[in-house]
């Protein structure tokens, strides 16, 4: 039996409504990835929505094409990876949906609730993961390096971390001292990923989603904001960044609004600057 949504914390709950972008962009026929677990994840939340649905429609016509095009550039990111953490792993279904090189080895970490509802949906599905697969049960506010490392992470092993769909709700101290975690964990080599926007709250999506409002959307707290390359390049980072539009063009895409919106893509190179 399907574990229940309504044990979803209200950020967790936002996964529901990306499972259904992800479901409708892998019913198209010039679809960018394919996610056929989406519909499924929608499906078993579906009743967190039935109050909701016209405004969730309006915000999931806003980011659409942005949560398809997130989802290409975060599959190929992950690519030939060997060791990928994903951060608020959420209803992230890479580990069943990608092809992962020999011996890759995948962390997911997420609240016990979310991997709890997660995994049932999985085995309902018959899902079987095509790399070696671990739930790490852990809030991202508390001690949650301790849990991964008792999970088997190898710190000494060059690491993809994901952190897709995650900063925005944290507020700037909570991303710095995530951040700073995961920097003490990345040996050389290492690379992580998540949203940026330099115009920060001028971005025309960002102003186009808030005009629509609601419950998700107060949950936002932007992170770094727009000094994230600087505050990653004096952490020992080399940095940059790519737009959502280059992106959409880059796969057949007409951009969807104006934006210089996109993703930050961060290399380990060394020690932190202090």
């Amino acid at each position: 039996m399907t574990a229940s949504a309504e044990q979803l914390p209200p950020v967790s709950r936002t996964a529901v409504g990306v499972a259904a972008l992800r479901a409708l962009e892998s019913g198209r026929p010039d679809r960018l990835f394919d996610d056929p677990y989406a519909g499924a994840f929608f499906h078993a939340g579906r009743a967190l929505f039935a109050d909701r649905e016209r405004q969730d429609g309006r915000l999931g016509e806003v980011f659409a094409e942005q949560v398809a095009v997130r989802t290409r550039y975060f599959d190929e990111f992950v690519d030939g990876a060997e060791q990928v953490v994903i951060l608020a792993a959420g209803l992230d279904a890479r580990a069943f949906r990608l092809s992962w090189a020999d011996g890759a080895r995948a962390f997911e970490l997420d609240l016990p609730e979310v991997l709890e509802f997660k995994d049932s949906v999985l085995a309902e599905q018959g899902a079987r993961a095509r790399c070696a697969r671990t739930v790490v049960p852990a809030d991202l506010r508390e001690n949650w390096p301790e849990a991964l490392l008792n999970a088997g992470f190898d710190r000494n092993l060059p690491t993809v971390w994901l952190a897709e769909g995650l900063l925005v709700y944290l507020t700037r101290d909570e991303a710095e001292r995530l951040l700073t975690e995961v920097t003490a964990l990345s040996a050389p080599g290492s690379r992580i990923s998540f949203e940026h926007r330099p115009d920060g709250d001028q971005d025309e999506v960002l102003r186009k989603a808030r005009a629509v409002g609601g419950e998700v959307i107060a949950l936002w707290r932007d992170g770094l904001g727009p000094e994230a390359p600087k505050w990653m390049t004096a952490r020992g980072w080399q940095t940059e960044t790519v737009t959502i539009a280059d992106l959409a063009a880059q796969y057949g895409r007409e951009p969807a609004g104006q934006t210089r919106g996109g993703f930050l893509a961060a290399t380990r190179i060394g020690e932190p600057n202090h």
